[in-house]
């Protein structure tokens, strides 16, 4: 590839909200400048080309460009593998703020989707060759978009907490309460209030946490973090939640919605979830996207 020619150089144009996704995609290509993402380097090796494509390809306002070009669909990575038992679904959707989705492969060879990407019946054909989805699990309210949809298409049920019903009120399975549920063999709900009334945590054999917008991974941080600026429903309430929470919860792979992700050993997370539920340093402050510390 020839860096120098603007046809092919990789670039973020201005729609970029700073969602981060590009980043956790592309590290050391994509860094935050001046308050969105930006192409600080151009791609060296195939692989990082391919990183490039990844982000380009799981980017909710489609701001990153190769030159004038749109990617070429062939070159999509989507479902792209993080681990074992897990693929990221990409193409992030506008009517989630670009929010991560999952897919968590079960042992009896089907799937469950957490929280929804763009709908498109292109993008549903490509899941569901994965193997049959029997569940879409949402983590909460503002991740509801286009779960109907995919839900239908896969045939699989829907599900949601009963605080944050009012996004999902055809929803097929109701979390109630604040007690671990059993959704199926190995996973787990841990209804988690605090960013809306609904949140819910997903724990999937003792080793996938799908946190939603509970907590994340901050690379500016190097540890888990809690996005109290931009906590909907209660700040306190999220803090007992964690408190509650922690002690019975271990995993080695935090999947958030938003922030990024990590693989730890479970003794290591569980002593950060410790240190998590000190409810002093969590306190209500008014809503400010820029304040997230990614």
């Amino acid at each position: 590839m020839n860096e120098h020619s603007a046809d092919a150089a990789w670039r973020v144009d201005r729609r970029c909200t700073n969602c981060d996704v590009a980043r956790q995609l592309a590290p050391g290509l994509v860094a935050e400048v001046a308050g969105r993402s930006s192409v600080v380097r151009q791609p060296r090796t195939t692989a990082e080309e391919q990183a490039l494509y990844a982000a380009a390809f799981a980017c909710h306002t489609r701001s990153i460009r190769h030159g004038t070009r749109k990617p070429h669909p062939a070159l999509d990575p989507f479902p792209l593998r993080l681990a074992e038992d897990v693929h990221l679904c990409g193409h992030n959707s506008p009517h989630t703020a670009g929010a991560n989705s999952y897919l968590l492969h079960r042992p009896t060879g089907n799937l469950m989707m957490i929280d929804t990407p763009r709908w498109s019946s292109a993008l549903a054909t490509k899941y569901a060759a994965l193997g049959p989805i029997t569940d879409v699990l949402l983590t909460h309210r503002d991740h509801a978009a286009h779960g109907r949809q995919y839900a239908d298409r896969f045939g699989a049920r829907l599900w949601i907490h009963e605080g944050d019903l009012a996004a999902a009120p055809d929803a097929d399975g109701i979390l109630p309460g604040t007690e671990p549920i059993e959704i199926a063999d190995g996973v787990i709900a841990h209804p988690l209030p605090g960013h809306t009334e609904g949140s819910v945590l997903y724990l999937a054999d003792d080793t996938y946490c799908f946190s939603g917008d509970s907590f994340y991974w901050s690379r500016a941080d190097g540890d888990l973090a809690v996005a109290e600026s931009v906590t909907w429903y209660s700040i306190t309430e999220l803090a007992a939640s964690l408190a509650h929470t922690a002690p019975r919860v271990r995993f080695e792979w935090l999947l958030p919605g938003h922030g990024d992700r990590k693989q730890l050993p479970a003794d290591e997370f569980a002593r950060r979830m410790h240190d998590a539920t000190r409810t002093g340093e969590l306190s209500p402050r008014p809503i400010d996207f820029t304040a997230l510390r990614w």
